[in-house]
């Protein structure tokens, strides 16, 4: 039966859950006007919105993976890399890439527009990866949801990051492509295009509410 219920076209409220990764005030309302240009020019926060909204019509559970980043970074580990997270000069011994954001900032709050509702669940995250010691496989599973629909970003980084956890950890995966975003080069494209169709569906938000159901 569990099988069969991953075969299903249909998202039901009933076995699947809607993944807002990140969806924070820092990514989402971000200083830099490129990048609030960036973010206007894709209807990301009106796309993340209506299927939020598709998803509370049917009854659905919202799950908000978010960063939660110790101030002074004492839960974060400086390592060296060839770049910074915009593939920029960085990550040297001088440089190391830290977290964005930390707790307790406007911007480590989940985006207002979008905010979980009393029955949505809050999944306070230190890693990209969403699964990472965190209980987002256990509220999952114990309200039997198999199959999980992403949206947020990074693209790249988090999204990819949670959903190749997310098939390890058997869940059928439904990626809301116009909800999610990089803007890192073609980054979002290839994801979208090369890898996340082997992995599960991809598909613009008003088809994946059409598909929802109570």
């Amino acid at each position: 039966m569990a099988r069969i219920s991953r075969l299903e076209k249909q998202l039901s409220a009933q076995r699947t859950g809607l993944i807002m990764f990140d969806s924070l005030n820092g990514y989402l309302h971000p200083a830099d006007p490129a990048k609030v240009k960036f973010l206007e020019e894709r209807n990301i926060v009106p796309n993340l919105q209506r299927l939020l909204q598709g998803a509370r019509k049917v009854g659905m559970t919202a799950f908000y993976p978010s960063g939660a980043h110790t101030p002074g970074g004492v839960d974060t580990v400086a390592r060296l890399t060839d770049t910074d997270m915009d593939l920029g000069a960085g990550g040297d011994t001088d440089k190391p890439i830290k977290p964005r954001f930390y707790a307790g900032s406007n911007e480590s709050k989940i985006a207002p527009e979008i905010a979980p509702a009393e029955a949505d669940v809050v999944i306070p995250k230190h890693r990209w990866n969403s699964f990472f010691q965190t209980d987002l496989d256990l509220q999952l599973r114990v309200r039997g949801i198999e199959t999980i629909i992403i949206a947020g970003g990074s693209t790249d980084v988090g999204i990819a990051s949670t959903l190749f956890g997310a098939r390890d950890l058997d869940y059928g995966i439904v990626v809301a492509k116009d909800a999610c975003f990089s803007a890192r080069g073609n980054n979002n494209q290839f994801f979208m295009e090369r890898v996340f169709p082997r992995m599960g569906r991809v598909m613009d938000v008003d088809d994946i509410v059409a598909l929802m159901s109570a």
